[in-house]
């Protein structure tokens, strides 16, 4: 089972990509996976990315796709593989296709406001990294850990402008991809099946959503 898994921050990918991934034993390869890897394993291609990266520039998409090209050829990628934040553009995608086909892409749907909901409500406590939320895991002490009673911060990125940009650069980016993959033109051989998941509900309602169509396309 070959997968793209698409969907804007705070749809929760990484929680429903685990999931996935557990139930048909397959790995979950992200972008800043392979590129953490091929740093730490320093080849020439790493060596190439570390440079890129540290001097804070965006890595190409020729190396990305090289990358990507390599990881899904590694022995746990056999029976499949999950592809979380790549492609993210349809020249992404085009390249990905010239190198294998991909089965299923999931495509999770949350509307705008609610995503500014669940990110901007969020607190963390620094020093541990705990997690709450205003609304769904309020801490017992109104700006306070439950542990250490000590602040607790909203990051830079949870704010509402940032999440509103970061919203915007992600429609901007994935709009064209969702389009080229509900109107796929590779091949009726190597075409991919589109599932859209409403994305609002419980982490468990959200997980059998996607296994329920999963096994619907699959049987068919």
């Amino acid at each position: 089972m070959r997968l793209i898994l698409l969907g804007c921050p705070g749809a929760g990918k990484g929680t429903q990509a685990k999931f996935i991934t557990e139930k048909y034993h397959i790995p979950q390869i992200s972008t800043g996976e392979i590129l953490r890897a091929a740093i730490q394993q320093g080849s020439a291609l790493g060596k190439q990315v570390k440079e890129i990266v540290d001097s804070g520039r965006l890595v190409p998409d020729e190396i990305v796709i090289q990358l990507v090209k390599d990881r899904i050829k590694q022995p746990d990628c056999h029976n499949g593989f999950l592809l979380d934040g790549f492609p993210r553009t349809v020249d992404q995608a085009e390249a990905l296709h010239r190198q294998t086909s991909i089965d299923y892409v999931i495509d999770i749907d949350v509307p705008e406001e609610e995503v500014l909901t669940r990110l901007t409500g969020r607190r963390i406590h620094p020093a541990s990294g705990r997690i709450y939320h205003l609304l769904y895991h309020p801490p017992q002490v109104e700006g306070r850990d439950d542990v250490t009673g000590e602040p607790l911060i909203q990051r830079t990125d949870d704010s509402e402008e940032t999440v509103r940009k970061r919203l915007a650069v992600y429609q901007a980016q994935t709009s064209p991809l969702r389009d080229y993959y509900i109107h796929f033109k590779g091949g009726k051989d190597h075409r991919p099946k589109y599932i859209k998941i409403e994305g609002t509900g419980s982490v468990d309602e959200i997980k059998n959503r996607i296994f329920s169509e999963l096994d619907k396309v699959r049987v068919s």
